[in-house]
């Protein structure tokens, strides 16, 4: 590629066609897919209803600003809320999280922000400063003052919630930092030192929500109750989109003229993005839930043993092979492509899984097959 910034080091190849579960190269060959384009694409790329939404929609009209009423955002936002949120739309994870990062500001009149190291909010300045990786900060500072960072799934940390933080933001499951699973009672006692120092409770869904883990939202298996949530990803199945979703008290500080976007809550996204809502039901997350405890079983017992392998983290379809520092993720992840199957990395040399949701038992024993025929060579 030569007239673009060199801002990712790319695969040799162009995905150029996309079918159920399955992706086609500019060269003819074809991949059965475990990345899902970094967990976005959760029902496939070739969703009836999703695709007959986006074309019809694409029909009426494609864009209106944000001065006038949407009824398609206000359905989109009734699907994606309870009875006690209201729903702001933008373009991306970053964005969600950048609005979440103002709404904590503006609403407690406090400015603090305590985030975790090795947590991954995004890239934007606001989202890049809640972020907890080093390496992504490199030449950019100074960044947005007022932001603290604590160890992950550490005790320690719950002593550094206090009256002075606007909000504490975290995930549930930490992706991009190697795809580790917060212990429910440190979820717990975050979420008590939160109430007790009327702190705002930020979850980072971007990754783990939308039926990643086998529930709409991850949190939801963790038995918290955020003030705000971040979405985006999988809502829209491939079209940006990214939604914050925050609690009606927090309303009184997002008036007209405090936030804004040009194209979030876009026509042809919303449209997506009901489709995607629609079809989960609690009944595909049975499903979801279903085969995922299949899928953790061929984890368990062919890839786990493996003397290549240090241990498997993650959830639902959610997971993180770490691989001994001998085994660069890089090389696996080549090897699998030649073999044909898409997986990524993760921090701290893991290969990540992220596979469509709609994929079945027997492409998630294939896909598990290949893993195991590279890692064991």
């Amino acid at each position: 590629m030569e007239n673009v910034f060199p801002t990712y080091s790319r695969f040799p190849f162009d995905l150029v066609e996309g079918h159920d579960v399955f992706l086609t190269d500019n060269n003819g060959k074809t991949y059965l897919d475990f990345t899902s384009g970094i967990g976005v694409c959760s029902f496939g790329y070739s969703n009836e209803l999703i695709q007959k939404n986006v074309e019809d929609q694409a029909k009426k009209i494609w864009h209106t600003s944000n001065l006038y009423e949407s009824a398609i955002q206000d359905k989109v936002a009734g699907q994606l809320t309870n009875d006690d949120q209201l729903a702001f739309f933008c373009n991306s994870g970053t964005e969600a999280n950048e609005a979440a990062f103002k709404l904590a500001r503006k609403y407690s009149g406090k400015t603090t922000v305590l985030a975790f190291n090795n947590g991954f909010h995004g890239r934007t300045y606001g989202s890049m400063s809640l972020t907890g990786n080093p390496d992504i900060r490199v030449g950019f500072t100074p960044l947005v003052p007022d932001v603290k960072f604590a160890d992950y799934n550490d005790e320690k940390a719950i002593s550094k919630i206090t009256s002075d933080l606007a909000a504490v933001i975290l995930e549930v499951i930490q992706g991009e930092g190697g795809v580790v699973v917060a212990d429910k009672s440190w979820l717990a006692d975050v979420q008590k030192a939160c109430k007790e120092n009327d702190v705002l409770l930020i979850i980072d869904e971007v990754q783990t929500g939308i039926g990643r883990t086998g529930t709409k939202f991850a949190y939801e298996q963790f038995d918290l109750d955020p003030d705000i949530v971040t979405s985006a990803k999988a809502l829209g199945n491939g079209t940006p989109i990214g939604a914050m979703i925050g609690n009606k008290k927090l309303a009184s500080a997002f008036g007209p003229g405090t936030h804004g976007t040009t194209f979030g809550g876009n026509k042809l996204s919303m449209a997506a993005a009901s489709g995607v809502l629609e079809q989960l039901t609690p009944d595909f997350l049975k499903e979801v839930q279903a085969k995922s405890k299949l899928l953790w079983e061929k984890l368990n017992t062919e890839i786990k043993p493996l003397p290549v392998v240090t241990s498997i983290t993650g959830l639902g379809f959610m997971v993180g092979i770490h691989l001994d520092e001998k085994v660069p993720v890089g090389d696996v992840i080549g090897q699998l492509q030649d073999a044909g199957l898409l997986t990524i990395s993760a921090k701290h040399n893991t290969l990540r899984l992220l596979p469509p949701l709609i994929m079945d038992e027997s492409n998630i024993t294939k896909g598990i097959g290949l893993i195991k025929s590279v890692l064991d060579n």
